[in-house]
């Protein structure tokens, strides 16, 4: 039987999805059985046991889990927030491709400005940037940058005056939903528009923290549970013998979760929505009020008054 170590928080919608697709492979291929330990497992007592007395006292097979520099020296480079590892297997991303895809939605809806809030030093916060920043080149937009310190809180009044200098409207990307949302919070205090004055989107499509924002995020999402499933198959092929050395597991972008923080206007009612829609996509037709009628459930009557208000 196969015994997998978990050093994963859980906290979040991409821990949780990667998790769904391990468990998902270990069902169809198992039984397996898990052990999570917490993150902050050496804040819970004076335990001065290492990670890898841990897993050798569960007799682990092995180890998937994330931490920081201050997590464990006998295992240092298994995070791979800062860097890729060159001694254990990555669980990575194609982070200059969501890099693109956020930048050809914002070019598409024709913004000129656009910005990039993320973390300084970080592998997939740098690499998302790179990918915004060589599209938005390539079209000759005008782009702005605000990198946090990973290990210092972020201050908030410093990223006010920065969203506040950005000329508006501004296509603002940020490397994850948790500082898409910090943005959103920030935008609120200071009353800068949100999607009027910033357009505002994340990556991660965390339904909670996406919809907690008013108005909601829109957000990138990752094919992290068909991750997790490759990550599952690839131990196994390991653990067997079938396979040897590190290995790196690639989870791509998939689509947006369109929300209101990327609206040209905050548009509130479904059938007024639908009918600028289909006017977006038919922007190179004549267009008459009949066929948007055609739409709309509603008589043209109600139509007209709805998309006047």
């Amino acid at each position: 039987m196969i015994r997998i170590l978990l050093l994963v928080d859980c906290a979040n919608e991409f821990d949780r999805n990667l998790l769904r697709g391990i468990v998902r492979y270990s069902k169809d291929n198992g039984p397996w059985l898990f052990y999570r330990l917490s993150p902050n497992y050496r804040l819970a007592g004076d335990d001065k046991r290492s990670i890898l007395d841990w897993a050798k006292l569960w007799k682990a097979d092995a180890i998937i889990g994330q931490g920081d520099d201050e997590t464990d020296d006998s295992l240092k480079d298994l995070e791979n927030y800062r860097h890729r590892s060159t001694i254990y297997s990555n669980l990575t991303g194609d982070y200059v491709g969501t890099g693109r895809m956020a930048a050809q939605f914002f070019i598409g809806r024709l913004f000129r400005n656009f910005a990039f809030f993320g973390i300084k030093g970080v592998v997939w916060s740098e690499e998302r940037c790179k990918g915004y920043r060589d599209e938005v080149e390539r079209v000759h937009g005008a782009f702005h940058l605000f990198e946090s310190d990973r290990d210092r809180e972020l201050d908030r009044d410093v990223v006010s005056r920065w969203l506040k200098g950005l000329p508006k409207p501004v296509a603002l990307f940020c490397c994850d939903d948790t500082h898409a949302l910090f943005v959103s919070e920030t935008c609120k205090m200071e009353n800068l528009a949100v999607p009027d004055e910033i357009s505002l989107m994340g990556v991660d499509n965390d339904d909670l923290i996406c919809n907690i924002s008013a108005p909601p995020i829109s957000s990138i999402e990752l094919a992290v549970e068909k991750g997790g499933h490759t990550v599952g198959r690839m131990l196994h092929k390991q653990i067997n013998g079938e396979i040897s050395g590190p290995f790196n597991v690639v989870i791509n972008p998939v689509r947006i979760e369109l929300r209101q923080s990327t609206e040209k206007t905050n548009i509130d009612d479904p059938y007024v929505l639908k009918m600028v829609q289909y006017i977006e996509a038919h922007a190179d037709q004549e267009l008459r009020i009949d066929q948007l009628a055609a739409q709309i459930p509603l008589s043209r009557r109600n139509i007209e008054l709805k998309f006047k208000r």
